[in-house]
């Protein structure tokens, strides 16, 4: 896991009690709405009674040329094609919509792309193939803003489209009937981080007219709703929190077959429901149809009426989903084995992986996994042949789509959002992409954005109660805009370390103040750990209440642990500045002097290493245990130096290095190291460059 910059919310006293004495509310309650920026009572009573703020859909754009088209379809028994997507969203966009038409009597069809073959959204061979069948109109759910050739072929066909995204447009719309996106930016509409299913439940509300009950259609549609918007992410706020909040209560007792089939296999049926198991367990599985094998099943799953139908589906949907987990391991090890054998890569800003045959279905996923790793962008590319398909995953605050846009003239397609993104291109492209994209993030400056950690409050250990997680139950469904509440625990001494679960996990206890705690590390073994008893720490954990032996109890799971020493930003920005001689790039006289190591430092890492009778965990517990060592730069500098002239073995990954003392009699002159000359020839100066670095 990448370090990150953590950050603590720092609450008004002054507000936290007027709202606890005015409105009556605990004041862990007060300070997570303060995070949350609700400190009214209006906002309050919106936040927590968003079932009463669906907005009227005709306040989308072209909603009501959307409607109109389609209603006259519905009496004209026109032929009409639903066009989806093959992940969850998409999925439940699709079999809503067409489940509603149906029952409209209206003369329909669903259509969900092949990812192999087809790929995302609208394209000219499945238009082509709807035109065979007699279609009259295509509503696109989930995709459609970008497919103006394919709007336009289909025009010429003399088919109409109606197009809903939620995904961001470019400056040219497709010339359809109707076009039905929040993003658009001539739409007014209140509320704007609907997923593909929220915008498709707004055009059915469109479609119910003026007398439309927003509560009859959540009783039929919101466990849909709710599994695509969790399933794409979006925001839990406004509208898309009224959809999940409605959905987690109907998807117990949902009677969809394909559902309930889904849950007892997904082992979540009678259950109690969270965002955050729906995420972990049915939307894997919705998920795995569109990586694996076709995606329409995951519809038919959906709007099946027969048992045997649903059962089968579902054992089969399933079954992919076990395959596609297989399948993520393979791809992952091959990713993070070609990053071992070319560790420059890792010194990118934005870190673009390729490779041959790669399944198109997983390498989002495995996006996703590299740069919570490394706490960067990443690109995760297959190829095959001549053409290549790429996914990728960002961190808050650099744009993927806008660094992808910049590319645009080395790519076939591309599309997303600030978070994600995906593309295709020409295979002789690859490296050109890679330099490009990263030639884009260095032109914004630096530091690049890093991955943060956002703590809700700060909390001591005698005040941890049971009654904490009951009060904070109120604040779900917890997501994206709405995390579920992280709190601090600074300063607490490591007291014990002992593995559980056949040491796949650790229990750890820790002191504060005379009071112990025992807290959960989940996926760590006593190996991968990288404290020691006695450190004094900092973690950011959650908090549940668990029945145990029919008793309420606290259960305390730490996130994320940090040495409670650390200046996290200096660490930060001297890994940055590292990174950037190892990139070549030009230095300042101020961060030359911070990099270079003096006997002292030199004398001190080695002493460290040696004492420790060698030393394997993350730089900034070595940087720790040293007194002479100015900063985690000189110190990255200093190990570089020690293993060019073999005074240490020295391996480095991400943010793992592992460093042994080689045994020797002979003496050197650390001072001559080509390393320290490379970085003095990487020094600025005037407005002129050094010698390029790889010249020594």
């Amino acid at each position: 896991m990448s370090l990150k910059k953590w950050e603590v919310f720092q609450s008004d006293p002054a507000v936290t009690k007027q709202m606890t004495q005015e409105m009556n509310l605990p004041e862990i309650l007060a300070v997570l709405l303060q995070e949350r920026g609700i400190v009214d009572i209006e906002q309050i009573e919106k936040f927590f009674h968003s079932d009463e703020n669906l907005s009227n859909p005709f306040l989308l754009k072209d909603m009501k040329k959307a409607a109109d088209r389609i209603i006259r379809a519905i009496e004209e028994f026109e032929k009409i094609a639903v066009y989806g997507d093959y992940d969850a969203d998409g999925v439940t966009a699709t079999a809503m919509l067409y489940s509603y038409l149906e029952s409209c009597g209206a003369n329909v069809i669903f259509y969900i792309p092949e990812r192999e073959g087809e790929g995302y959204g609208l394209n000219c061979n499945a238009i082509d193939t709807l035109h065979a069948q007699e279609i009259n109109l295509i509503v696109t759910v989930d995709n459609g803003i970008s497919s103006i050739a394919e709007v336009a072929h289909a025009k010429e066909l003399g088919m109409d489209v109606v197009v809903t995204d939620h995904h961001r447009p470019r400056a040219e719309l497709p010339d359809a009937c109707a076009v039905v996106d929040p993003y658009r930016e001539d739409c007014d509409c209140p509320y704007k981080d609907y997923s593909g299913v929220g915008v498709a439940f707004k055009l059915i509300m469109a479609l119910e007219g003026e007398d439309c009950s927003p509560d009859a259609l959540l009783d039929n549609y919101a466990d849909l709703v709710a599994i695509g918007t969790i399933g794409d992410v979006v925001p839990l706020t406004g509208e898309n929190r009224c959809f999940v909040k409605a959905g987690l209560k109907m998807l117990p007792q949902t009677d969809r077959l394909g559902l309930k089939a889904l849950m007892e296999l997904a082992g979540v049926e009678g259950r109690r429901l969270t965002a955050g198991n729906v995420a972990f367990t049915l939307v894997p599985r919705i998920n795995a149809t569109g990586r694996i094998g076709s995606p329409e099943r995951a519809v038919r799953l959906l709007v099946s009426e027969y048992p045997d139908e649903a059962c089968a589906l579902s054992t089969e949907i399933n079954d992919d989903n076990e395959y596609r987990r297989q399948i993520e391991k393979e791809i992952y090890e091959k990713v993070m084995q070609k990053l071992h054998d070319e560790p420059e890569r890792l010194y990118d800003r934005v870190l673009v992986i390729e490779g041959e045959g790669w399944h198109h279905g997983v390498i989002g996923i495995i996006s996703s996994r590299i740069t919570e790793q490394f706490g960067k962008p990443s690109i995760i590319i297959s190829y095959s042949g001549e053409e290549a398909k790429g996914s990728g995953r960002s961190v808050e605050g650099f744009s993927l789509f806008q660094a992808v846009n910049t590319c645009n003239d080395l790519l076939l397609r591309y599309g997303g959002h600030p978070m994600a993104a995906g593309l295709s291109l020409l295979t002789a492209n690859i490296p050109a992409f890679r330099k490009a994209i990263n030639d884009y993030a260095a032109s914004l400056g630096d530091p690049m954005p890093v991955p943060v950690l956002k703590i809700d409050c700060l909390l001591n250990p005698r005040d941890l109660s049971v009654d904490i997680p009951n009060q904070i139950h109120a604040m779900e469904p917890f997501g994206m805009g709405n995390p579920s509440p992280l709190f601090g625990l600074y300063h607490v001494t490591l007291a014990d370390i002992t593995p559980v679960g056949g040491g796949k996990h650790l229990r750890i206890s820790v002191m504060k103040d005379g009071y112990m705690i025992r807290c959960m590390k989940f996926n760590t073994t006593l190996e991968e750990f990288r404290y020691h008893v006695g450190d004094v720490l900092d973690l950011a954990v959650t908090l549940d209440a668990r029945e145990y032996n029919g008793k309420n109890t606290l259960s305390i799971y730490i996130r994320d642990i940090k040495l409670s020493s650390m200046d996290v930003d200096a660490v930060l920005s001297d890994i940055a500045l590292y990174e950037k001689t190892k990139r070549g790039e030009t230095l300042s006289q101020m961060e030359l002097e911070r990099l270079f190591p003096n006997r002292g430092a030199f004398a001190d890492v080695y002493r460290v290493i040696r004492n420790l009778n060698g030393f394997s965990g993350s730089p900034e517990i070595l940087l720790s245990r040293t007194k002479d060592v100015g900063n985690m730069a000189m110190l990255l500098t200093a190990l570089d130096v020690l293993a060019e002239y073999r005074l240490i073995t020295l391996e480095k990954f991400g943010d793992w290095l592992k460093a042994e003392i080689v045994h020797t009699t002979h003496k050197v002159d650390l001072f001559g190291s080509k390393i320290l000359k490379k970085l003095k020839l990487l020094e600025k100066v005037g407005e002129g460059y050094g010698m390029a670095a790889e010249n020594i």
